[in-house]
């Protein structure tokens, strides 16, 4: 997982995650990686609009946000 997160951060691709917090509520997130520190990763959190520290662990799935672009010839 952290693979792959990092892969996005890298590409700054936003991504759709579910993810489960302390007290076991799971949530939809849109976000934008930022950084990783051991075992967390700061992401722009676009459902709080605020930076938000995230557990990988606590990440159930994830799916990249493709945009297509079209372009006026």
């Amino acid at each position: 997982m952290r693979i792959n997160l990092m892969k996005c951060m890298e590409r700054n691709q936003l991504i759709e995650l579910m993810y489960m917090d302390s007290k076991g509520n799971i949530s939809k997130r849109r976000v934008k990686v930022l950084k990783f520190q051991g075992t967390t990763f700061q992401a722009l959190c676009f459902k709080r609009n605020a930076k938000r520290t995230f557990i990988i662990d606590s990440v159930l799935a994830y799916v990249p946000i493709i945009h297509n672009e079209r372009e006026v010839v």
